[in-house]
């Protein structure tokens, strides 16, 4: 009998979509291939709501978070990409010009936080400062302006300067004088960003730790009461730079307050810059951010209208932060507050009071409360806040995202032995940095079956059938496995993994014909390859998948995993002698598939790219291994492609060499001739061997 998982489904307004199959049980309704994609992206629902639901719920006593304070610590820096924090290369700071405002100034500031990495800012100093004054480093937000985004908040500024505080206004690096990217997934498809670790959240707290750097240089900054703040993009930098620099004395993040629960509950993706995120590998939610702060002063500000950070979001995070500021305080502390009102994403005369009033506590300690002011003073022109007069020639702001992460280096290896080393250091790191969200806790396949001819394809000697089955916890996949009609135990097995792109009719098998009868074939859909998925809707799912540390590619990984175990335990199909085939970024994704379970004999692909710079995305990738070295390392197993090459490539040959099985790494015509199907029948099993093959060019 057939076990049937309880699950969402949505109407299907044609009678045409629903299939209708028969089980040992009787009749069952097999889910629709629309039906699969709602699962996928449902799960991934679920998946960010466990983790908000874990969030810290280990933690019991204030030992328990100081002992694992450090590790989390560090693993938000390398989310951010910046573990190993960059080199503190000399600043290169240059005034380039002031304005006098009678009781403060603004001094226009250029700095490099790397070689050519150029940040932007007003920096107010109040005159006639007798000792080193409290200071607010203000983040912008997503104000364009071609000037600089700091033109926009000038108001906060002014306030903090003609109360006595030193205010230094930071540009972002996308709406900045010398303009980068932030928008890398959002829109551009810049998917390599995934591969790479790169977030522009890590440029971005990279800045402000320098501009803390620089700070410590003035001598009108007391470094013990250094504020940090903002709105938006520059609330989400005001929480990370106060997580991971201790130097921040108090942090007010304001309008940028989410859990990664409510974020995919609401599938707000779409709305969200890419600086907003870290890439989630350790799969843990935003309120570690909060206690990562504590026990310095954090207020909170968040619209209750705010359609990008909703209120279950924002209170999700207080409620959770708060347990360990208590830890701190020993009850109830007074160092972590939250304040919203009925606004949206904005930043109203309120909300600015009530910044302020934080600040002023704990900065200078005056708890005076102060007045609801709505008149903003006057204010300078862009132009008159410029640092640049134009961009320097040396900038790399346009292509930071290639650079801040460190890519790892790919070389020749000089023997066997080291070959070895690097093949399991290159495993372990892919274990715990790609696919370290992989499930652990084995579920059932649940498999419906539909028997049914197979259309004309049964002329070919083969049984067939389409099933579905789970590879997680409400995910089904589809697969089309067609048998040797006088199967015998062990004939040959071929998984071929359909692209998005391949799934265009029901029976899409020429490539397949010489195969049929010779051996049994998988045709398999890993999730999100079923139906067209336009761009916007693919950024979505790539972008949530992310929340939770995995991407589309390794979701599709997994799915291939299962599908060898569904083959081998539920068909008993030849564990001995399986093929797994993938065209483009597919095939990749079928290499990875292969180095995981050595069950797979042979890996054909058609038309790879050369890198993970062209893709597919997988979590962190570039930092550990790139294409060509996983194909090497799946030797001495066979490697056969139908297609030339990359250069690239050049690595896997010499891997192969190294492992003495160089007639393992080949080239084949087609298909047919990669499995070699005239050495392979229902009678006999005879793994492809290389008499008719060639070596790669």
């Amino acid at each position: 009998m057939f076990i049937i998982r309880a699950m969402k489904t949505r109407l299907i307004s044609s009678a045409a979509s629903v299939v209708v199959l028969l089980s040992a049980s009787g009749l069952l309704a097999q889910e629709s291939a629309a039906q699969r994609h709602e699962m996928a992206t449902n799960h991934l629902k679920r998946a960010a709501a466990d983790m908000t639901a874990r969030c810290l719920s280990d933690i019991r006593t204030l030992d328990d978070w100081k002992q694992r304070r450090s590790e989390l610590r560090r693993q938000l820096l390398e989310m951010l990409g910046l573990d190993p924090l960059p080199r503190r290369t000399p600043l290169k700071v240059e005034i380039t010009g002031q304005l006098d405002h009678g009781a403060y100034r603004i001094e226009k500031i250029v700095f490099q936080s790397l070689p050519g990495l150029y940040v932007t800012g007003n920096f107010y100093v109040p005159k006639n400062a007798e000792k080193p004054r409290a200071t607010i480093l203000y983040l912008c937000g997503h104000s364009p302006h071609p000037l600089g985004a700091k033109f926009h908040y000038q108001d906060r500024a002014i306030w903090f300067a003609a109360h006595g505080f030193a205010c230094l206004v930071l540009d972002t690096l996308e709406f900045g004088e010398v303009a980068g990217i932030h928008h890398g997934t959002h829109d551009l498809n810049m998917w390599n960003w995934l591969s790479l670790g790169y977030t522009p959240a890590g440029t971005e707290v990279w800045n402000a730790i320098r501009a803390l750097d620089y700070l410590e240089t003035r001598r009108e900054v007391d470094m013990s009461r250094v504020g940090v703040t903002g709105i938006s993009g520059g609330g989400a930098m005001t929480w990370y730079t106060a997580a991971v620099d201790e130097r921040v004395a108090a942090a007010v993040p304001v309008c940028s307050t989410f859990t990664h629960g409510s974020q995919a509950e609401h599938w707000l993706a779409s709305g969200q810059c890419d600086c907003i995120y870290y890439h989630n590998t350790y799969a843990w939610d935003f309120p570690i951010v909060g206690a990562l702060i504590a026990p310095r002063p954090l207020l909170m500000i968040s619209g209750q209208k705010d359609t990008i950070f909703p209120p279950d979001g924002y209170h999700g995070v207080f409620q959770t932060s708060k347990r360990i500021y208590d830890l701190y305080a020993g009850g109830n502390s007074d160092r972590i507050r939250e304040v919203d009102d009925n606004v949206g994403h904005s930043d109203p005369p309120l909300f600015l009071r009530e910044a302020r009033e934080w600040m002023t506590r704990w900065l200078k300690g005056d708890a005076t409360p102060l007045p609801l002011e709505t008149n903003k003073p006057p204010q300078e022109t862009a132009e008159a806040l410029a640092c640049l007069t134009s961009i320097p020639a040396d900038a790399v702001n346009f292509r930071i995202q290639n650079q801040l992460t460190a890519v790892a280096p790919l070389k020749k290896p000089a023997s066997r032995s080291a070959w070895d080393r690097r093949r399991a250091e290159v495993l372990a790191q892919l274990k715990d940095k790609v696919f370290r969200w992989f499930p652990t806790n084995p579920i059932p396949f649940a498999t419906k079956v539909l028997r049914g001819t197979g259309g004309w394809a049964a002329r070919y000697n083969v049984n067939y059938k389409e099933v579905s089955f789970q590879t997680e916890e409400g995910v089904r996949i589809r697969g089309q496995l067609l048998t040797p009609t006088n199967r015998v135990s062990g004939a040959p097995v071929l998984i071929y993994v359909k692209r998005a792109m391949d799934s265009i009719s029901f029976m899409d098998v020429d490539e397949l014909l010489p195969v049929f009868g010779r051996h049994s074939v998988l045709i398999l859909n890993p999730r999100f390859t079923e139906q067209t998925i336009s761009a916007a809707e693919y950024a979505n799912i790539e972008r949530t998948a992310v929340w939770s540390g995995r991407t589309i590619a390794a979701m599709q990984v997994w799915d291939l995993l299962r599908a060898v175990s569904w083959a081998v335990t539920e068909e008993k199909l030849a564990a001995s002698a399986i093929s797994i085939y993938g065209k483009g970024e597919m095939g990749v994704i079928t290499m990875y598939a292969a180095l995981l379970d050595e069950r797979i004999q042979q890996v054909v692909l058609s038309d790879p790219p050369a890198s993970h710079w062209q893709g597919p995305a997988l979590l962190n990738v570039l930092r550990v291994t790139d294409i060509s070295e996983v194909a090497g390392a799946i030797a001495p197993r066979r490697l056969v492609s139908l297609t030339k090459l990359p250069e690239s490539f050049e690595l896997t040959r010499n891997a192969y060499r190294l492992q003495r099985a160089p007639k393992q790494f080949a080239m084949a015509g087609s298909l047919p001739e990669a499995l070699e199907v005239w050495n392979s029948h229902a009678a006999k099993v005879t793994l492809p061997g290389s008499a008719t093959l060639r070596p790669p060019p």
